[in-house]
């Protein structure tokens, strides 16, 4: 989620848990990640998001954040396990970046680390850090502009993806990058503002009741969490950049 106005992740949160071992088969653990600025607040959790005790703490106390990054995982790859647990943090040019991944990267140990190291066991960590050396290595002092950060991006996770199904999010407090190897869809919620009810809860909310004309949200999901919204899905090999709650570019990432 990445949004123009501080919003909490309460009703999307609950339809992603739900597929943590309810609705789905995605009971591997979970994990979520808050933006303040440019640290990042870390919930991890090993056990099936739909039972977690932790997970319902977060769905009963809304924490509001402008940019917000969840996962529930299926192992194919490591244990299930807190270092295995999605999504990764590591601080670059001073700030969080935060990553998820779904898939499988294939010959992803080939690829340069610089000083990054995998705390856990998936090839989704070896693939973040790849990434963000590739990112130091071409700005060592940060990047020169967003256009040449966006490009970076989609450039390597192409590369690194090539021989995978490499769908990622990736944040920096600041904007969300979503790559679409195979499955990947967004919506952004804006005025005038309707109601959505979750497709796997018995969940509904009128925006319009919680919300300002001037607000503005992006969500992005494998597969659309609401049953009465139209979700734009996305085409392979492309990368999409959101800030301030809008779709900002769309770049090939092949």
């Amino acid at each position: 989620m990445e949004c123009n106005v501080p919003t909490d992740i309460v009703f999307s949160f609950a339809g992603l848990s739900a597929r943590g071992g309810k609705c789905g088969p995605h009971a591997d653990g979970w994990g979520l990640a808050l933006y303040e600025g440019r640290v990042a607040r870390l919930f991890l959790d090993p056990m099936p998001a739909a039972s977690s005790p932790l997970a319902r703490f977060v769905r009963e106390h809304p924490i509001k954040t402008l940019l917000a990054i969840a996962h529930v995982r299926k192992k194919t790859r490591g244990e299930v396990s807190l270092s295995n647990t999605h999504p990764f943090v590591r601080e670059l040019w001073g700030r969080h970046m935060v990553f998820a991944h779904n898939g499988t990267v294939k010959g992803v140990r080939r690829h340069k680390l610089g000083h990054f190291r995998p705390v856990g066991q998936t090839d989704s960590e070896h693939a973040f850090c790849a990434l963000l050396a590739a990112l130091q290595h071409d700005f060592p002092a940060g990047p020169r502009s967003s256009a040449a950060f966006a490009e970076a991006v989609a450039g390597h996770a192409g590369r690194i993806g090539r021989n995978g199904t490499f769908n990622m999010l990736l944040g920096d407090g600041h904007q969300l990058f979503a790559r679409c190897a195979t499955k990947l869809c967004f919506i952004v919620r804006q005025a005038p503002f309707k109601k959505a009810t979750l497709c796997d809860e018995d969940l509904c909310v009128d925006f319009a009741e919680v919300t300002t004309p001037n607000d503005r949200v992006a969500v992005v999901a494998t597969a659309p969490l609401t049953r009465d919204e139209t979700w734009t899905h996305g085409e392979p090999g492309t990368l999409w950049v959101f800030r301030r709650g809008k779709l900002a570019r769309t770049l090939p990432s092949a």
